[in-house]
């Protein structure tokens, strides 16, 4: 049974195409990863999705419910995590979660048992009282992750739910995730940039790109179809290295980057003194060689030509244009 559909969905902000013709399904129960740089279009299928934007076309199943028909049902039905924070820092924990349940209408007295329920299963039931100003940055996001689940959502919204947190409260936050997902059977949509964070949480990935949806797998399968091993090879040189290697009849794929060349090939070992001679032979000097199993990372740099950094970089580059020409 599927949790979310999605059809042909599109959003369109003054010409700008955010979110192009984007289709695909989410079984229920799922760990389901949106993946790409910021500006891809992640945050705006979610706030689609969340019923925050219209969308210009296109259709959805949230929890079986149409979307821009059935709105109020599908709110009450999800919970969301915002990327930017939006607890009141002057309340303390307990009172966020109170005005929540409040505004779910949700009874005293379950609103109470809820409260102290999921503040414990964030492990904040010892700051109830406390000011959520004091709080760290990764007491605020799990303070945010127990607030949507107080109305105990079908399907919960992650919209970059790590963004900025060192690794210890990162790696925290996913326990929280995964746990919720089992024990709750909640279905998960996720949004994240860091490619170690939809592998480790996500059942399958989406991968987006300027809007569009490029790739929907598993992580295993994803980085099955580039196959192999990957060898990555930092050069002052790397376009020369780049035209010898692409002539080689085993390399599979090699694409020059950001100062190195990553290749695509089965075997790998066998084949590294093969590219050191070759280099050589042609006075291309190299600096470092390594050898690793593919990652959603290079999964992105398959299917778009980019690293998730130089296609973070083109999106803010391609906003501040779309941002001048909205002042002209």
């Amino acid at each position: 049974m599927f949790a979310i559909e999605v059809e042909n969905l599109t959003k369109n902000f003054n010409g700008f195409v955010a979110v192009d013709n984007v289709s695909f399904s989410i079984e229920s129960g799922e760990i389901f990863g949106l993946l790409g740089p910021n500006g891809a279009g992640k945050t705006t299928t979610i706030s689609m999705l969340a019923t925050l934007l219209r969308p210009t076309s296109g259709s959805a199943l949230v929890n079986g419910f149409e979307l821009t028909k059935r709105d109020d049902d599908i709110r009450k039905s999800i919970g969301i995590v915002f990327q930017d924070q939006s607890l009141d820092e002057e309340l303390t924990a307990y009172e966020n979660m109170d005005f929540h349940g409040r505004l779910y209408r949700i009874s005293k007295t379950v609103r109470q048992q809820k409260i102290v329920e999921l503040l414990k299963l964030v492990e904040l039931e010892e700051k109830k009282n406390d000011i959520v100003k004091t709080f760290s940055g990764g007491m605020r996001r799990r303070l945010e992750i127990a607030r949507g689940l107080l109305h105990e959502p079908k399907v919960l919204f992650l919209d970059e739910p790590t963004l900025g947190l060192d690794p210890q409260t990162r790696n925290h936050i996913w326990e929280y995730i995964e746990n919720l997902n089992k024990e709750k059977g909640i279905t998960i949509i996720l949004t994240t940039h860091y490619m170690d964070e939809a592998d480790r949480l996500c059942d399958r990935v989406a991968i987006m790109d300027k809007g569009k949806l490029i790739a929907s797998e598993t992580p295993e399968k994803l980085k099955e179809e580039i196959g192999g091993d990957v060898i990555t090879i930092t050069s002052s040189e790397r376009e020369e290295l780049y035209a010898k290697l692409k002539t080689l009849s085993w390399v599979k794929h090699v694409e020059p980057h950001d100062g190195f060349v990553t290749i695509n090939l089965e075997n790998a070992e066998r084949h590294v003194a093969e590219i050191a001679n070759l280099s050589a032979t042609n006075g291309i000097e190299i600096d470092s060689i390594s050898i690793r199993k593919p990652t959603l990372e290079d999964v992105f740099l398959h299917f778009t030509g980019r690293t998730i950094r130089e296609g973070e970089a083109s999106s803010k580059d391609h906003m501040r244009m779309i941002h001048r020409m909205g002042r002209r």
